[in-house]
């Protein structure tokens, strides 16, 4: 066999053009093993032309986790399949690489299986059918290193082995170590034991539950797909649970995801700012009927929203008072 040449791409394509062409006398052999040595070279041949077309980068050393972390970050946010890193990485091993990638280095990488449980639960929009993703697809969520993943998957590593509590709780403590904290869906995977409900016991933790945990689809666009996080370690009041997601949606859409009485908006976000959060305010009040619809509901920075309820201490204000008072100055 030939030396490797990872350098001369059209040297190993001839090699290979001439191993096939080869092949279609090796096919009327008797000699089994002779065949299948001849397509073992071909095999490793095209391997290495695989390795070889991939880009040389000077922050990165040509092993098969640099190739793969590279040729992610070209594609970042879409579906990438693992016949595409099996040739980018030349190796069979490539998840290894994929974990080591993800949890060493803190590569938002995903896999296909928690892609899929997403879509079904409504968490994320993919722009190919849900029947084409497989458990051996991934995707970069963004271009940039979480450093404290491995502190993280370190956690997560801890309660996924107490056996004391269900998943559901298991996310809700992983979230609750981590308030404010983006965490990818592949982290609650884990963390729920690989169960195929972790993605509806979120849900539930949202709707049924009242914590306020948050993706791109349920109220923060500024969130990468494939993420989640809880934004406050308290639940909301009984009356705002039963809030419809599309509701919620809608309200933050038309208010432009900002508070309509000082203009706050998440990225406006320092540190120094007692504002951290939008919350959806009820004009008419619960108690007094109000009703959880879009004309009823208005968005409040969680400053405006406390001070609303200290100003309208008996929850008495009209509709008109309550525009009067988002109209006025801070």
């Amino acid at each position: 066999m030939s030396t490797p040449d990872f350098k001369n791409p059209e040297r190993l394509r001839t090699e290979l053009v001439l191993l096939l062409e080869g092949f279609e006398a090796d096919l009327k052999k008797e000699d089994l093993r002779f065949k299948v040595l001849k397509l073992a070279h071909a095999f490793n041949t095209l391997r290495q032309l695989g390795v070889s077309i991939m880009p040389v980068s000077s922050n990165f050393s040509n092993a098969a986790r640099s190739r793969i972390i590279l040729y992610f970050q070209r594609y970042v946010g879409q579906i990438i399949h693992g016949d595409e890193l099996l040739v980018v990485s030349g190796i069979q091993d490539y998840p290894r690489r994929i974990r080591e990638l993800r949890v060493e280095f803190g590569w938002p990488i995903i896999s296909g299986t928690a892609i899929k449980q997403m879509v079904t639960e409504g968490e994320f929009s993919a722009s190919i059918g849900v029947q084409k993703i497989d458990s051996d697809c991934y995707m970069l969520l963004r271009d940039s290193l979480d450093k404290n993943a491995a502190y993280r998957w370190n956690f997560a590593n801890s309660i996924r082995k107490d056996k004391s509590i269900g998943g559901k709780q298991k996310i809700l403590l992983y979230l609750k170590e981590n308030v404010g904290v983006p965490v990818t869906g592949e982290e609650l995977k884990y963390v729920a034991n690989d169960s195929s409900e972790w993605a509806r016991r979120i849900r539930e933790l949202r709707t049924e539950e009242g914590w306020k945990i948050k993706t791109k689809q349920t109220g923060r666009p500024d969130l990468p797909q494939g993420v989640y996080i809880l934004e406050d370690d308290k639940q909301s009041e009984k009356h705002d649970r039963s809030i419809p997601d599309p509701v919620q949606i809608a309200v933050l859409e038309r208010d432009n995801f900002q508070c309509i009485r000082c203009g706050w908006s998440r990225n406006k976000m320092h540190a120094d700012d007692p504002r951290s959060q939008l919350e959806l305010h009820h004009i008419r009040p619960h108690v007094m009927k109000g009703e959880n619809t879009k004309e009823n509901l208005a968005t409040l920075c969680n400053v405006c929203h406390d001070e609303i309820h200290r100003a309208d201490k008996n929850n008495t204000w009209s509709v008109a008072e309550f525009n009067l008072w988002a109209k006025s100055n801070l």
